[in-house]
């Protein structure tokens, strides 16, 4: 076996009957020659909720802890990572079909990606998806390019943080997803480009579930004070990783 994708997964109790549906949508990927995926689900809390939603599958494992958040789960699903990429998968969400593999073979043909992420679509409650404008050209992504876009934009990523592939190493380094309420993925997607090239895929890589339970959807997402907050730390981490001039060796 060459190698092996971690895919990672936060889950909690009112999403986690979607998970037969991320399943399904992991296993309908194709992989190069040599190359395997492994799920790695982690529960924020222990509960008796989950457990009974996650597929029996050998290449599954699940986990549980206390709660702390997503990113909190996701960064505690780590110990148990052993492949040299992980994938951003949330529990409510649908990979399309081809993400792992333009994943994988962007970062393997070129050392000096740390990370990659890729076009998203909007899944409605109807079934129908919708995109967005002003996805960046397909290719790389140079260091510290989402920055000024992020900040003139309201605080919205050119790229989207949920369909996130990284070299494990560099997410450890960096050290994983931010101790935020929210804005998590943000705060790990800038901390990133600080210091490493990335590279964006204008295929369809990812179905981003839109329902009524998803948190993003929740009035405390959009308070403005702890928005204002989470995006200060954000930026003040991603122009302290600059100004250290840290990048990850290629």
């Amino acid at each position: 076996m060459t190698g092996r994708v971690i895919v990672v997964t936060a889950v909690h109790a009112p999403s986690a009957a979607h998970l037969p549906d991320a399943h399904k949508s992991l296993r309908e990927q194709e992989l190069p020659p040599g190359w395997e995926w492994h799920w790695l689900i982690q529960e924020d809390g222990r509960t008796d909720a989950v457990r009974s939603h996650v597929p029996d599958d050998e290449r599954v494992s699940f986990h549980q802890g206390r709660p702390g958040g997503p990113g909190v789960a996701r960064t505690m699903a780590l110990a148990h990572a052993d492949g040299p990429y992980v994938k951003v998968l949330d529990a409510d969400d649908l990979l399309a079909p081809g993400a792992l593999a333009r994943d994988l073979a962007a970062l393997e043909a070129d050392r000096t990606l740390g990370w990659a992420t890729s076009r998203v679509l909007d899944l409605l409650p109807d079934g129908t998806t919708t995109g967005f404008p002003g996805d960046p050209e397909a290719g790389p992504i140079e260091r510290g390019a989402l920055l000024a876009p992020w900040k003139a934009n309201g605080h919205r990523t050119p790229v989207h943080p949920a369909s996130l592939f990284v070299r494990r190493g560099l997410l450890l380094a960096v050290g994983g997803w931010m101790a935020l309420p929210a804005s998590e993925d943000t705060g790990l997607l800038m901390a990133l480009n600080a210091v490493s090239r990335g590279w964006f895929t204008a295929e369809t890589g990812l179905y981003y579930r839109k329902w009524d339970g998803q948190v993003t959807g929740q009035a405390a997402h959009v308070d403005p004070v702890e928005r204002e907050a989470r995006m200060a730390v954000v930026e003040g981490r991603a122009r302290a990783l600059a100004e250290q001039d840290w990048k990850r060796p290629s």
